[in-house]
């Protein structure tokens, strides 16, 4: 008779995506925070953003030119779409161009370990400010699971989980997911379904695992909202939506992952993983450029892009008197291509009257073509260097080459333009920092950490068919973090308090060129602030977090045109669309059977919509909250979430000028989970 899981004692809870071995996070250097299973399920957590929106430093903002699938990470003030690294059991999720956020799902997940900070060392794809690490379980831990929900706005869902028939030495799982969700937005929505086969044999004196994966995600794409000076426009409804009639933004993505691990002599584990993916992205879609009502007032493309990702890693792990250290090497490869057109169209100001595809014929042919190749050595070791002194250091020396080719014709005057180009760069980065027990008593306990980090990525690129033929500078940063972690009362209370400085260089942001948006790089920035959380256990049953950022993310210097020929010195502005004040407070009371409850508030403070900070939007607040009954083997929960209906902008695009996306309205879902 199965029975939901149990609370995990803090002190069983570990991280690896900060050293690769098992560690527990109060002994790391860097502020980690460890969601397990059961968390997520005690707040009907489904997606990254109700998963994360408790942790102190992280804001997750839904929708996004990813459209309504995928979501837009804010880490220490920074919302740029490829700053942070997402992780799946050990592998660069999306590759080495950017996190494939709207293929993501939750369904299986272990934990969630998620760090804030850059991790120059363990993964070819570098983190400037966080990581989000989903780690599913493996075939040996699961159990059979099936789940049904409804919910607002037409949606709804289903998920199936078990053990397959194996042998002795072999473990195997299959789960099969589906979601669709709509939107108050008109013409808004999206359709995901996933497979995961999971395997675990016994073979070659070692572990060998692989998986299969498949994604299938159709969405239907919703309009930023436009501003027009220093305010959102009073012409355009709330819900409207100006794509072309039939818009579309569909990913693929397949993905085969093989693993094996092998303990050596000596406290020594050796561990290889290679990962292949292919991914596919139909695009047709639209964004105002003008609001007003003659015609042509919009712009919009159609596009195919193909990416194949290959990650590849092998690595030994060495324990022994106080000294643990991690080497390896591993190699990211990324190969896109682009292919599309553009065009221009006409749609009125509610979003009625759009065009379909049979009317918009494209006006260019354009091709796009990147390849990226990170070659990396490593070395990570810990230190034991005093009993309550733990120090540990990181270096790695990365080879990163790109090469680039576009190519555009005019379709009415033949004019075919075009170019290349190539970049090789070869640097060291790495990591430093150290953890002392200032306190102890029994299991409590009081740490001290410190940490500095210099780390560089090629620049990003979207494969928008505007996107140049020149390859932008690498981004690079070295950031500062000094903090500390304290368990009391016999760890039913966990505490963290830190601070951050990251001077950046080279950040690419989005900027308008004769109408069209294009990506560049912005001189240097500088991001720095405070961050302090609090997890309370106050019974077996009962628990409540309660989370605090000031982030203050400014220029330092950076002079840009903004169309009327002149340059404007941006040095001590605000980044656009980051917010000084973040907060959250959540209370869960969830026992083994009975009556669960939850309730979660959520602040977002004000933000400037623009770089010159002349168009304030004012900060807001938000209510999510559940209510449900558990027996022996089953659930039953209704959830709501933007339960004050905000509309607030939540991320500005980088595809339509001068527009941003808006929290969707309120939702309610009714799920039903049974566990066997």
């Amino acid at each position: 008779m199965f029975q939901p899981p149990p609370p995990v004692p803090p002190a069983a809870v570990v991280e690896v995506t900060a050293t690769r071995f098992p560690e527990d996070p109060a002994r790391v250097p860097a502020s980690i925070t460890v969601l397990t299973a059961r968390d997520l399920a005690d707040r009907g957590a489904t997606d990254l953003g109700g998963a994360l929106g408790l942790l102190a430093g992280v804001y997750i903002a839904p929708g996004g030119d990813g459209g309504p699938a995928g979501s837009v990470p804010e880490f220490w003030g920074l919302k740029e779409f490829d700053a942070f690294l997402l992780v799946v059991d050990g592998v660069p999720w999306g590759g080495a161009f950017n996190p494939a956020l709207s293929t993501l799902s939750l369904e299986g997940v272990e934990r969630i370990e998620i760090q804030r900070g850059a991790a120059p060392v363990m993964y070819g794809a570098t983190s400037f400010v966080g990581v989000i690490h989903v780690i599913r379980g493996l075939p040996s831990e699961g159990k059979g699971t099936v789940r049904l929900s409804a919910g607002s706005h037409g949606s709804f869902g289903g998920a199936v989980s078990f053990r397959l028939p194996a042998g002795a030495t072999t473990d195997s799982t299959l789960t099969v997911d589906h979601d669709t969700q709509g939107f108050e937005d008109s013409r808004t929505g999206f359709k995901r379904t996933h497979l995961l086969w999971r395997n675990r044999v016994q073979a070659l004196d070692g572990v060998l695992r692989f998986d299969l994966e498949g994604t299938v995600t159709d969405q239907q794409p919703a309009s930023p909202f436009p501003r027009v000076g220093r305010a959102l426009t009073d012409r355009v409804p709330l819900d409207a939506n100006h794509n072309p009639a039939g818009a579309y933004l569909d990913d693929r993505r397949a993905t085969f992952t093989a693993g094996y691990e092998r303990t050596l002599e000596a406290a020594t584990l050796w561990a290889t993983t290679l990962s292949i993916a292919r991914g596919r992205q139909d695009a047709f879609r639209g964004f105002l450029t003008d609001v007003a009502t003659t015609a042509p007032n919009a712009h919009g493309f159609r596009e195919r892009i193909d990416l194949t990702d290959v990650y590849f890693d092998t690595h030994l792990t060495w324990a022994g008197r106080g000294l643990k250290v991690v080497a390896g090497l591993d190699h990211l490869h990324g190969q896109g291509r682009g292919r599309g057109g553009d065009f221009d169209y006409f749609v009125n100001l509610d979003g009625s009257g759009a065009p379909g595809a049979e009317a918009l014929p494209s006006e260019a042919d354009i091709r796009l073509d990147d390849r990226r190749d990170f070659s990396g050595l490593y070395v990570f070791a810990q230190w034991q260097a005093a009993p309550r002194l733990t120090v540990e250091a990181g270096l790695r020396l990365t080879r990163a080459e790109e090469s680039r080719r576009t190519s555009t014709l005019d379709v009415a005057s033949g004019t075919l333009e075009g170019g290349s180009d190539a970049r090789t760069t070869t640097r060291l980065g790495g990591s430093a920092g150290a953890t002392w027990t200032a306190w102890q008593r029994g299991e409590d306990r009081v740490n001290v950490f410190a940490g500095v980090r210099s780390t560089f990525k090629p620049a990003a690129i979207d494969f928008g068919l505007d996107s140049g033929a020149s390859i932008l500078k690498p981004e690079t940063a070295t950031s500062y973090d000094l903090g500390l972690k304290a368990d009391l009362l016999d760890r039913r209370l966990a505490l963290e308090v830190s601070t951050f400085l990251m001077d950046f260089e080279n950040l690419v942001v989005p900027q308008s060129a004769a109408g069209s948006p294009v990506l560049v790089n912005a001189g240097t920035e500088r991001f720095q602030g405070v961050e302090a959380s609090a997890a309370w256990r106050f019974t077996h049953d009962l628990a409540a977090r309660l989370a605090y950022s000031y982030h203050d993310a400014r220029f330092r210097n950076y002079a840009k045109d903004f169309g009327d020929g002149t340059l404007t010195q941006l040095a001590g502005k605000r980044l656009e669309m980051s917010p000084y004040h973040l907060g959250g407070l959540g209370l869960a009371y969830a026992p083994a059977r009975g009556l669960t409850a939850s309730a979660e508030l959520s602040y977002v403070g004000a933000v400037f919509l623009n770089q010159r900070n002349t168009a304030p939007a004012g900060g807001y607040a938000t209510w999510a909250a559940g209510l449900g009954w558990r027996g022996e083997a089953w659930e039953v929960r209704l959830d709501g979430r933007n339960l004050t209906d905000q509309h607030k902008p939540v991320a500005e695009s980088e595809l339509g000028d001068a527009q941003y996306y808006l929290l969707p309205g309120r939702q309610v879902a009714l799920s039903a989970r049974c566990r066997f």
